[in-house]
């Protein structure tokens, strides 16, 4: 039992790090709001959320 719960903390540890829980994140939070359109790909979430960023240019130092 220990060590399927360590290994969820690992696999919990590593989604968040490498962003994949935030785009299943935003899909969950998209069909919610927004139920009739279609939920973007991985690719199409990546451009939205780097086009978000650079239009937010406070805070950030480059």
């Amino acid at each position: 039992m220990r060590i399927r719960h360590w290994a969820r903390a690992v696999r919990w540890y590593l989604r968040e790090l490498t962003g994949e829980a935030e785009y299943d994140r935003h899909c969950e939070r998209h069909r919610r709001h927004h139920p009739l359109a279609p939920v973007p790909t991985r690719r199409e979430y990546q451009v939205l959320r780097t086009r978000h960023q650079e239009a937010r240019t406070r805070s950030r130092c480059c």
